[in-house]
This record gives structure tokens, C-alpha cells and sequence, in this order.
């Protein structure tokens, strides 16, 4: 339209803006409408408000707009599955012996350094278009299957490659820090020397990884004092930091992750209310993983109510990966995360949203507000409540990336 004022205009819409105040964090506007240029957001609010024509305009006819959805913890690039292993879990294996028997993540280890890289490409196309076509329009995935250089990167590459290939952005996290590769069998503090002194800066300098992750478990991981060497390498070297924390056992991780300012701390099930009071205090993100505590029969939840005391902001995430999660269901998350955890609908919506973006370091997409991406999620749904009530229906209706 000649002498539009912007390129697009969504009408007739309800918003969940994700940006009200306390005691209205999803800051819904009945009849509203919003206005993308360049991308981003230029307006919203009431229809009737609407200050100018667009170049184009999309008749939602009541359907939700909510910020486009945000899966800030997924292990997307693998090779294999290790529904053997689900198998012996039912029948009385516990993940620790599964783990210490040469499965876990030591089995998708040697699968994904037998893969090429188109293979690992093709193979993690269905999983992200699985996210995709529930409003998904950022995803974080990790490495961590390869445990050694080559791998680890190409790993990375094969997330850079599905941004550049499908309409969703990624941010791609180093986990070298994952678990002991074989060829260090025995000598995990060598090993993780190796990715502080080796692999971290390897991949820093080859501008593949936008933070880096570990997992610190002393049993089956990495230590504290191992964690910390890893860590510190990632921030010398300018990478934002992100840590698998107090799953199963309270290891300091909370704490851990908080004195080195990290993003976001993961898992949590066995973190302390000192732990996660420190990572309130130092800006750090807790991130809730529903699916994996649901998949492994675990029984010990997150102290919700100390993360509440605490003014923690948590954030929820599918996990995926072959193992503990194989969740390809970031909407489903959002009930488990309900149901099994008791968080409100709007904490878990802002655990998708907001909070999600808070995790990956993203000020510019998370809510609904001008100046921001034009990441949109569309649903035909009466509220945004259904988001995290029905189990296994898909109500998204539309998706917006980049204002397109």
C-alpha cells in the first residue's frame, strides 16, 4: 500500500504480552492488534488505537498472539536413539548404571562420530520441525555427543546450518564438558583440562559457539573443581556460561553457577535455597526440565517454593535429547511442568517466553513490545491456560520470524 506506515499489521487479535506488571505478567490485550516494520515491532495495543495503514494485513479473528516460544535447553544434534536403554529402565536399571555400563550418553558418543554431517543434519530436521510447528521460533542446541574436537564442531555446524536452513534462530552451546570420552577412560581431570585448554578456545575461535555448557555431577560427570576450570575458559575467552546443575544430587551447581555469572543453571531438582538464592542474586536463570525429571522416574522435585522466595526467574525447556528426554514437545513441557512441578500458567508461559530468552542472553524477543523481534506465535485458543492444559493437542495456528 503506498505511504504505508508499516509492512505488516496483525488485526483482531488477542495478545499475551508477556510484559505486564507482577501481578499481571501476561499483560493480555482483548481486541488488540500489532504492527511489525523491518522486522520488528513497531506497535501494539487496542485495535481502535491503530495509528496507521500497513503494506499488508492478517485478520487473526481472535486467535492468541503470544511471543514467539523459546526452547532454551535442547540437545537436538544426534545420531541414533537409545530406546535399548528405556527398555532396561523399565526393567529396574537405574540411569547411574546404565551410564557406568557404557550407555548413557557414552552410546550416542560413538553413533555421532560415525556420522557425517549430513546425516546429522537430516536426522535433526524432523525433531526442530516438530518444535517449529507449536510456535517455536528459537531454539538453544547443544553439543556434547561428540567428546572430542572434530565432533563437538561439527555438531555446532550442523546447528548453524538448520538457522540458515529453516525460518527459526538458533543459539548454539558448547558441552564438551558432557561426560569422560573412552579414550580418557579413567582420567576425567585430564579430560576436562582438555576442553579448558583445547576445545574451548577451538571453538571460540571458530565463532560456532555462542556460550558454553557442563554437567556437573560428581559421580557420573565432572567435578566442582573440573566444572570451574571449564568455565573460567569459556568467560577467558568471551563466552557466556550455562551449567547442568544439581540434577541428581546437590553438588554446589546452583552456587557454582552463580559466582560465574552464568545464564542459567539446569535441572535444579537437588539444589539448595542458598544455591538458588545466589543464582537469584547474580541475575542467573533457573531452568525447569520437566521432561527428563518425568522420562527417568525421578522423585525429588525443585524446591519451587525456595525458587519463588528467592525471586528466581525460571525459565522451562524440553531437554531433548536420546536419553533422559526425548521430548519433541515444547507445549507439553509447559503441562508437565504444571502438573509435576505446580507451577501457575503464568509462570510456566513465562518459563517459554520472558525468562527463556533471559536464559540464552536474548534481550530482543521474549515479549511483546516495540523495538523487539517480530517473533510471534499465533493460536486458536479461548485462553492462554489451554497452552498448558490439553496433553498432546497442538492449537498453533501460525508463526512469525523476523516479521515474516
Amino acid at each position: 500500500m503506498p505511504g504505508a506506515r508499516f509492512d505488516r499489521v496483525w488485526l483482531n487479535a488477542r495478545l499475551a504480552t508477556m510484559d505486564g506488571p507482577p501481578g499481571d505478567p501476561l499483560g493480555a490485550i482483548e481486541d488488540g492488534a500489532l504492527a511489525a516494520r523491518d522486522g520488528r515491532i513497531a506497535w501494539l495495543g487496542r485495535r481502535a488505537d491503530l495509528p496507521g495503514p500497513a503494506a499488508q494485513t492478517t485478520d487473526c479473528r481472535g486467535a492468541w498472539i503470544l511471543p514467539g516460544l523459546i526452547d532454551c535447553h535442547t540437545h537436538l544434534v544426534f545420531a541414533g536413539d537409545r530406546a535399548a536403554e528405556f527398555e532396561r529402565r523399565l526393567a529396574g536399571a537405574s540411569y547411574e548404571e546404565i551410564a557406568k555400563a557404557g550407555g548413557g550418553i557414552l552410546a550416542t558418543v560413538r553413533a555421532t562420530r560415525e556420522a557425517e554431517e549430513d546425516r546429522l543434519l537430516r536426522a535433526a530436521e524432523p525433531r526442530l520441525r516438530a518444535l517449529m510447528a507449536e510456535g517455536v521460533t528459537t531454539v538453544e542446541i547443544k553439543s556434547g555427543y561428540g567428546l572430542d574436537l572434530a565432533t563437538e564442531l561439527r555438531q555446532l555446524r550442523v546447528a548453524r546450518r538448520l538457522a540458515a536452513e529453516e525460518p527459526v534462530s538458533v543459539a548454539t552451546t558448547l558441552l564438551a564438558a558432557h561426560a569422560t570420552p573412552p579414550e580418557y577412560a579413567g582420567r576425567r581431570a585430564d579430560y576436562a583440562a582438555h576442553v579448558a585448554r583445547e576445545i574451548v578456545p577451538a571453538a571460540a575461535a571458530s565463532g560456532l559457539a555462542d556460550a558454553v555448557d557442563a554437567f556437573l555431577d560428581s559421580a557420573i560427570a565432572f567435578t566442582a573443581e573440573e566444572t570451574a576450570q571449564v568455565l573460567d575458559a569459556a568467560r577467558a575467552h568471551g563466552l557466556p556460561v550455562k551449567l547442568h546443575a544439581d540434577q541428581l544430587r546437590d553438588d554446589g551447581g546452583a552456587a557454582l553457577a552463580a559466582r560465574h555469572g552464568a545464564l542459567s543453571a539446569d535441572h535444579l531438582e537437588y539444589a539448595s535455597p542458598e544455591g538458588l538464592a545466589a543464582m537469584a542474586r547474580a541475575g542467573t536463570v533457573g531452568v525447569l526440565l520437566p521432561g527428563a525429571f518425568h522420562f527417568l522416574g525421578e522423585r525429588r522435585r525443585p524446591d519451587i517454593a525456595a525458587m519463588r522466595a528467592a525471586g528466581l526467574r525460571l525459565a522451562v525447556a524440553t531437554d531433548m535429547n536420546p536419553g533422559s528426554s526425548p521430548a519433541l514437545s515444547l507445549l507439553l513441557m509447559l503441562n508437565l511442568a504444571c502438573t509435576l512441578f505446580r507451577l501457575t500458567v503464568a509462570e510456566a508461559l513465562l518459563g517459554v517466553t520472558r525468562h527463556a530468552a533471559a536464559a540464552l542472553g536474548l534481550d530482543d524477543r521474549g515479549r511483546l513490545a516495540p523495538g523487539l523481534r517480530c517473533d510471534l506465535a499465533l493460536y486458536r485458543i479461548g485462553r492462554p491456560a489451554e497452552l498448558c492444559y490439553w496433553i498432546g493437542g497442538n492449537p498453533c495456528v501460525g508463526r512469525v520470524v523476523g516479521g515474516r
